[in-house]
């Protein structure tokens, strides 16, 4: 096995110093990049009224994301649409909750919110069963969601307000790392959108996730690396074990 120098993890870059992929990088003793490999656009003025959804409809939102807000104030503004006072927002998290004050006067908003996941907030959203909610979303939404809303008789109608698209690595075509990192099949299917003959050869793969580990085993990837698992929940932990294992007993190039 080939010993680890080179990292590239498909995600932007971190904004804080803390993040653990310095550390592991300072750990590990090697070279961590990170280029996004995809990116989200909002959709058109004319894709969101083909919906024929009219946000007045509906007196509460189901937030799951930054991006989620962010398009869901555009397309108000863009439609010329004034946002009622008292509408309801239901946030998965604490972070997305706050993350409203960019658009809204915090304190005089119906805001509630989850710990993290959209089963947490199924229990809040059931308390306000008279609501008619919209959820906005991208085009690629996770089947639980609607699935936890349906099964707890929750009115809601999704709105697609933004799209995952791949984004132009052509930059990256003459540069080689030992690893790459992928997080959504969205990310796999840049890779071949933008290098159709890659191989991977000694490239090790890791992915985060069931749904990133099919595409890439569809695509006829081998992964290498993978999280969550019971050793190593986060794709760090699971990056800093296989390196120091291969760089410990591998070869250099």
């Amino acid at each position: 096995m080939l010993k680890v120098k080179s990292v590239l993890v498909s995600q932007p870059k971190p904004q804080t110093e803390k993040s653990p992929y310095f550390d592991l990088a300072d750990n590990c003793k090697i070279k961590i990049d990170f280029r996004p490999f995809i990116h989200v656009e909002g959709v058109s003025a004319k894709e969101f009224r083909q919906q024929r959804i009219n946000l007045l409809d509906f007196n509460a939102v189901i937030f799951t994301s930054r991006n989620a807000v962010d398009h869901y104030f555009r397309a108000a503004e863009e439609t010329r649409v004034k946002i009622p006072d008292d509408m309801k927002y239901f946030c998965i998290s604490e972070a997305i909750a706050l993350y409203l004050q960019k658009y809204i006067v915090y304190r005089k908003r119906k805001i509630f919110h989850g710990q993290q996941t959209f089963a947490d907030l199924i229990s809040v959203i059931k308390k306000h069963k008279d609501c008619n909610f919209l959820l906005p979303c991208s085009d690629i939404l996770r089947s639980n969601i609607p699935e936890l809303l349906e099964d707890n008789g929750i009115k809601f109608q999704c709105v697609t307000l933004y799209k995952t698209v791949c984004s132009d690595l052509s930059d990256l075509k003459d540069v080689n790392y030992d690893v790459l990192v992928f997080f959504s099949p969205s990310g796999i299917k840049s890779l071949y959108q933008n290098f159709p003959d890659f191989k991977q050869n000694n490239t090790r793969i890791a992915v985060f996730g069931p749904t990133t580990a099919k595409a890439a085993e569809d695509a006829g990837l081998k992964i290498d690396i993978s999280a969550p698992q019971p050793e190593s929940p986060s794709m760090t932990r699971a990056l800093e074990l296989y390196i120091k294992k291969v760089n410990k007993n591998g070869k250099a190039k």
